[in-house]
């Protein structure tokens, strides 16, 4: 219980449905070198409307509202990555890591400690089980596992909502114990519970949590220059076509692949990055939407189901990132390393961030780009 819209939402349709229900709300490491006055933005998801938010709820429902504290455990599996990651050049993307290991890791041990056969968040995805013999499978016409059901991730009703994304790294086992209630409904139909069920925010004002959730600004670049001062070295910004030199950047780690802001001015024409130099501590610089890439190889491959037959060419579409466009291509994979190729070129992409495989709504599996 975040204490935001969605999980007050899914407490009182489950506490209405005569469900026994206790609810959760625990405390993450947030960044100790961060200003002391620094605002938390609305659309953080620790900000003071949404704590009291959630225990307001939990009192008007008669529940207990236990308060987790998993500061450690978040500053070793998310935020420690995070800035290695960033260390060695790439993008890392903390939520899903943190999905796998704090939400539907931590949380599920917890659920253990209290009796509680299930874990409900407010999560805009869906979990479909399929009993051995028959249900979903020939629709999605996915490999039966023997011995009891299995269970399929699928996108949200509402796709522009939709968070499966981020959840493709959870196990079989972590899904057979979740339940996403909000699954099968438009946003707009949460806030018209939130309303019937007489949950407190104000419509003008009320923002949803959507930023990383460990420093109190909306971007990392504050962030990463406290925490790598010592990684962060001044140099050119190159253009590609040319290599001439037309600015200066102030520290490669701080740019994404992609990223139009380069604080240059007297440019005409847009330009993108689209290499970073970690040896010559170049930023790589082109016009935007000039280089474009075939494939990209990824590795730490997870499949939410049966793994894939591995050495042949398997049709898919995949997401580099969470809102944006599913691309045709075919995945050829050998373990846990792989190659997708696309059927069109495409934008490049940054290492770190994950490449999410799907079959018409439902999430097969994914990997970490190289």
């Amino acid at each position: 219980m975040s204490g935001g819209i969605d999980s007050s939402v899914v407490a009182h349709l489950l506490k209405e449905q005569g469900h026994d229900i206790i609810g959760v709300r625990f405390t993450l490491w947030t960044d100790p070198l961060a200003p002391p006055l620094a605002e938390i933005l609305p659309s953080k998801c620790c900000n003071a409307q949404n704590i009291s938010r959630a225990d307001r709820v939990a009192k008007r429902l008669g529940i207990p509202l236990h308060i987790l504290d998993l500061e450690e455990e978040f500053k070793r599996e998310v935020v420690d990555p995070f800035l290695n990651g960033h260390r060695k050049g790439v993008n890392p993307n903390p939520c899903i890591g943190c999905n796998r290991t704090i939400k539907f890791g931590r949380l599920l041990e917890f659920a253990d400690e209290l009796g509680c056969e299930k874990l409900a968040t407010g999560h805009y995805a869906q979990i479909l089980p399929s009993p051995s013999g028959g249900g979903l499978e020939p629709v999605l016409s996915l490999t039966k596992e023997r011995g009891g059901k299995k269970f399929h991730l699928l996108e949200a009703l509402d796709t522009s909502k939709d968070q499966s994304y981020f959840l493709y790294g959870l196990t079989q086992k972590q899904l057979s114990r979740v339940l996403f209630p909000l699954g099968n409904l438009l946003k707009s139909e949460v806030y018209a519970l939130a309303d019937y069920f007489g949950i407190p925010y104000e419509h003008a004002s009320y923002r949803e949590s959507q930023d990383l959730c460990f420093f109190p600004e909306k971007t990392p670049r504050a962030f990463l220059k406290r925490h790598l001062s010592n990684a962060l070295k001044p140099g050119p910004i190159v253009c590609k076509s040319d290599g001439k030199k037309i600015g200066t950047h102030q520290g490669v780690l701080l740019y994404a692949i992609g990223q139009r802001r380069l604080g240059v001015g007297g440019q005409r024409i847009p330009l993108e990055v689209v290499q970073k130099n970690y040896s010559s501590n170049k930023l790589i610089v082109d016009i935007k939407g000039k280089t474009q890439i075939k494939e990209l190889k990824i590795n730490s491959i997870r499949w939410v189901g049966s793994p894939l037959p591995s050495k042949l060419c398997h049709p898919l579409k995949a997401r580099t990132h969470s809102m944006g466009q599913k691309y045709e291509g075919k995945l050829e994979y050998r373990n846990d390393k792989g190659i997708f190729t696309f059927a069109s070129l495409i934008p490049p992409q940054s290492p770190g961030q994950h490449l999410v495989l799907y079959r018409g709504e439902e999430i097969v599996g994914g990997g970490v780009i190289t």
